[in-house]
């Protein structure tokens, strides 16, 4: 707890004076310092005092400083000018306070105490020089800030400002953006960027404390700071019972033990992901919430909200409302409209142009409740045609670009590389491609993929041995991940699922070609393996089964991208991070401040996909192959496949056989695909990111032994480590965290991680998979070449296109999965892009703000370069007819929909 301060009362009496300002209901009364004896003991000198409020900006500014002098020295006058942002409501706190209650500590001008507090200690006796206190009272309102104002005589001993105090005298929170301090001779003003929720003081006695914007590690904190420092970081990280209230801004660890309901039913228990050996995982941010009674290893899902830290929360606040409010009205109201359309949740489409009505008529619904709010917020989802109470999405991009690019077999391969799951690719370094998985559980290991097979189709460029040798051939590679699943997705309604491989070759124009799929059902049920290859032909049952293969690996593609790449690798891995930043870095902290931006809304999105996408009977299990073992199948992928050096994005190239060390290349890597967009654009971005990060870390770390004697830099890195990654704190690949460059490349991969791969892999969603035949989400109909019998045969052969139609997703699961990939690919208006505004602590300090103009310079460099590589017609996996350009990675957007945009965070 932060420790009660020593007032120190900066008036002797209070005089009651008419206030001409603006209060909640008008003019009103308001008490104001006055000292009666200050015209013996004290003389004015200067100019008057007079305040003036700056057009478009939410702060005040003085046209003179005032001055005054005693006995002991001179005295300044100090006006301090707190913004606090209105919430969606309209009032200053959140919807339901007990506004009559906080109208009156406003018409009194007590509305929040401040305290200054001295970064230097008292030279006479060693300790904290006393605080200086004053309240402050609303002055004027502005579009949707109000201002607060407060005086301060602060003497010329008291010395450098170091941080603010802050009590709410509200009965609710409010949202502080900044504290101006403005009036000390022969300085600037400072600016205290707070943009923090302030709890009630009859919530929590506890005030907070708002650092300046200097930055320092521990050992050159000042030593009127030290106590506040170490004892707001003992705050944040709570002690770890009880369960957390909403206004708590407490970090701490957990187990993902929320994902089942087995209080519920029996059937919706979901094992414990992480602490266990059998299913390893990243921690996720500790509720508290009661445990079940059938299951006590299990949290209960029964509470109003998954509770996160205050400041992680973006729900409330005007302009911050945006992601959070469409993404909860999409599950409050667009799904169950869905459910409620569709009687049948099996139904699939008829036939093709019942999913284009999708597009051009629409679903109708039957009449919901609150429908004013959803359509208001999800303008572009959803058309209301006449009179009629119609759902009816955009057209993808894809789709306006190229009616049935989903259907070609190079725009499949292209995908590879430049779609929304580029992450997977590699190159086959053994022939014959073999399973590690055990033979005597799942069959022979060795693939069915011969090389005669390959040959046929690659006759005349080359032999086998020779692709081999100048790395020609790339695989997609579900095979050993997904085979033990099989049986368990099996038993489970209206899915099915094979391991799979799929085989591509690399084209003299850098393009690949599809050549082989081989789908493979393991030992089950008393028959015997069963693996079939399909490729490419020109018959038309073969070329029926190659799109039917093909339907089975995108839903594959589908799952992998939606869990490991884009929730595991992104979403999941960077909550540990977000912990142990708050819970071991100071905010006055320069690598706390690096990083804060990145963090933004983080939290709070994943709560929201662990209630409604990644839970029991959530979007993912019911509509992704897998079903109920979705997310044990990504607790496998992080035990099987995760590290954190290989999220680095050079190293994941070098991992997957992409790429080679090669001092001589751009990049210092040689790509083994020259035209491959992530690569090409991605390691431009890396570069960029490197520099920032190693100009502002050299800054604070210019030598070694500052990064070694750090600890709070050390506990950081060994709580993730330990604790937040803690079931893989064993594994040898764990970076040493000794020097400056340890240092840039951990935060370098921290910070692409949660910008550059994130937005690789989250917003073309909606392109490429809002036509959903073009990425199925799940299979539902056994290939017809399985053991099929004679009926199911002759279906095949008079109805080729009804099967491929049944094995798609429903009606239900298509139109839900597509409205959340229409929010999820959606850039909010208040998003912050990547390098676009600097921090106010950046911006400070001389040496970051010019490192920072630099980076900004650099990534509008990288727009110009990304658009001149999509004019390009010799890079065919970028552009040519029908392609939409590959901007997945062009750091900056304009709200909406767009398929391009770097936002620091991972903020949807």
């Amino acid at each position: 707890m932060l420790k009660p301060h020593v007032y120190r009362p900066n008036t002797n009496k209070t005089l009651l004076l008419p206030l001409h300002k603006p209060f909640l209901h008008g003019a009103a009364f308001g008490f104001l310092p006055f000292n009666p004896s200050s015209s013996s003991s004290l003389s004015r000198t200067g100019k008057g005092l007079k305040a003036r409020f700056v057009p478009n900006r939410t702060k005040a500014t003085l046209d003179s400083t005032t001055t005054l002098t005693d006995d002991v020295g001179s005295v300044s006058v100090v006006k301090a000018f707190v913004t606090v942002k209105q919430t969606v409501g309209g009032f200053i706190t959140n919807l339901g306070f007990q506004r009559g209650l906080d109208d009156i500590q406003d018409l009194l001008g007590k509305s929040l105490l401040l305290e200054l507090v001295s970064a230097e200690l008292d030279p006479k006796t060693g300790q904290e020089k006393e605080t200086i206190k004053a309240y402050a009272h609303r002055v004027k309102q502005k579009d949707d800030d109000v201002i607060y104002e407060a005086d301060f005589n602060v003497g010329q001993e008291f010395g450098e400002i170091g941080a603010v105090l802050v009590e709410n005298e509200h009965h609710k929170e409010m949202f502080l953006t900044e504290i101006l301090l403005q009036g000390f001779p022969d300085s600037v003003p400072i600016t205290v960027s707070c943009n923090s929720w302030v709890h009630a003081k009859f919530d929590n006695p506890q005030k907070r404390v708002f650092f300046t914007s200097k930055s320092y590690i521990p050992s050159q904190t000042p030593s009127g700071l030290k106590r506040l420092r170490n004892e707001e970081l003992e705050a944040l990280r709570g002690d770890g019972v009880g369960e957390r209230k909403s206004f708590e801004r407490i970090y701490d660890y957990d187990v993902y033990n929320d994902l089942g309901e087995p209080d519920a039913d029996p059937n919706k228990k979901r094992p414990v992901l992480g602490g266990n050996k059998q299913f390893p995982y990243p921690r996720r941010c500790r509720t508290g919430r009661p445990r079940c009674k059938t299951d006590p290893d299990s949290e209960t899902r029964s509470s109003n909200i998954f509770y996160v830290p205050r400041d992680e929360c973006f729900s409330e606040v005007k302009q911050m409302t945006f992601s959070a409010k469409t993404f909860y009205s999409v599950f409050h109201a667009v799904v169950p409209s869905l459910q409620s359309a569709f009687a049948d949740k099996d139904l699939g489409f008829p036939y093709f142009t019942a999913i284009d009505k999708l597009f051009n008529e629409g679903i109708h619904l039957p009449p919901q409740t609150g429908q004013t709010l959803w359509r208001s917020i999800l303008p572009r989802l959803l058309k209301v045609i006449s009179d009629a109470n119609s759902l009816r999405f955009e057209t993808p991009e894809t789709m306006n670009r190229d009616k049935f690019f989903w259907f070609r077999d190079e725009e499949f391969a292209r995908q590879t590389l430049a779609g929304i799951n580029p992450y997977v690719l590699q190159l086959v370094t053994e022939w014959p491609m073999k399973s590690k998985l055990d033979p005597e559980i799942y069959g022979d290991p060795v693939s069915a993929i011969t090389k005669e097979m390959v040959e046929r189709q690659i006759k005349g460029y080359m032999t086998l041995e020779e692709a081999l040798e100048q790395k020609k051939l790339f695989v997609l590679d579900y095979h050993d991940l997904l085979l033990p699943y099989v049986k368990k997705v099996r038993e489970l309604p209206g899915t099915t699922l094979y391991g799979s491989r799929t085989l591509f070759f690399l084209d003299t124009d850098e393009t690949l070609r599809p050549l082989a799929i081989e789908l493979t059902r393991p030992p089950m049920d008393g028959k015997p393996q069963w693996r079939d290859v399909y490729m490419q032909a020109w018959n038309a049952s073969d070329v029926w089964l190659w799109r039917l293969a093909k339907a089975h690996v995108l839903a594959h593609d589908s799952g992998y991208h939606q869990l490991i790449s884009h929730w595991l690798r992104t979403h999941c891995c960077t909550e540990p991070y977000i912990i142990a930043t708050n819970r071991q870095l100071s905010e006055m902290h320069p690598i706390y401040r690096l990083l804060h931006p990145h963090f933004r809304y983080t939290m709070e999105i994943n709560a929201l996909a662990r209630e409604y996408l990644i839970g029991v009977d959530g979007i993912i299990e019911t509509s992704f192959s897998p079903g109920k073992y979705c997310m044990e199948l990504c607790s496998v992928a992080y035990d099987l496949l995760w590290r954190f050096d290989h999220q680095a994005l050079p190293a994941d190239l070098i991992s997957r056989g992409m790429a080679v060390e090669d001092p001589t290349a751009p990049h210092g890597l040689r790509l083994m695909i020259k035209d491959y967009p992530l690569a090409n654009d991605g390691l431009v971005l890396w570069d960029i990111l490197k520099e920032w990060v190693s100009d502002y870390v050299n800054h604070y770390y210019p030598n070694a032994s500052l990064v070694e004697s750090d600890e709070e830099l050390q506990a950081w890195w060994t709580e993730i480590r330990t604790v937040g990654h803690g079931d893989k704190k064993d594994e040898p690949w764990w970076p040493v965290l000794k020097t400056p460059q340890d240092l840039i490349q951990i935060i370098t991969t921290i910070t692409w991680v949660t910008s550059g791969h994130h937005a690789s892999v989250n917003f073309g969603q909606y392109t490429y998979a809002g036509y959903f035949p073009s990425r199925p989400t799940i299979a539902r109909r056994n290939m017809p070449t399985e053991e099929a019998s004679e009926e199911d045969w002759e279906f095949f052969m008079k109805k080729p296109e009804v099967l491929l139609l049944q094995c798609f997703p429903s009606q239900i699961q298509a139109t839900t999965v597509m409205a959340i990939l229409d929010v999820l690919s959606n850039h909010s208006p208040d998003e912050e892009y990547l390098g676009e505004k600097s921090e106010s602590a950046w911006a400070d300090n001389p040496v970051i703000k010019a490192a920072f103009e630099k980076f900004n310079g650099r990534l509008l460099e990288l727009e110009g370069i990304i658009d001149e590589r999509n004019a390009n017609r010799d890079l065919k996996n970028r552009t040519g007819a029908g392609v939409v350009p590959y901007e997945f990675l062009k750091p900056f957007s304009e709200p909406g929909v767009t398929g391009k945009g770097v936002p620091y965070s991972i903020s949807i």
